[in-house]
């Protein structure tokens, strides 16, 4: 059975599932070009998700990442930045 990977940080601020932490319950890794991002990034004036969820990666879109495997995430934790949230453990195969 697979595990789901921890996002170990996120500092996207603007984002209503970072409220001390992500709590999304489990964020998809999308994006276009060569930027691989949070697709469940969501700027809104509320903070929502599960307090202390700890969120996960539950799938990956990135198929030229190096720890994508059956679209999920093998890497032992990911870390989310930046203004467009990016994913900063992707790295291309």
């Amino acid at each position: 059975m697979a595990t789901q990977t921890l996002v170990s940080s996120c500092s996207v601020t603007g984002c209503a599932f970072n409220n001390g932490g992500c709590n999304a319950l489990a964020i998809t890794v999308g994006g276009t070009g060569p930027k691989p991002a949070c697709g469940t990034f969501t700027a809104l004036d509320a903070r929502g998700g599960v307090q202390g969820a700890n969120g996960t990666v539950g799938a990956c879109q990135r198929l030229e990442c190096i720890h994508n495997k059956d679209l999920l995430c093998t890497a032992g934790e990911v870390a989310i930045a930046g203004d467009t949230a990016l994913c900063t453990t992707f790295e291309a195969r």
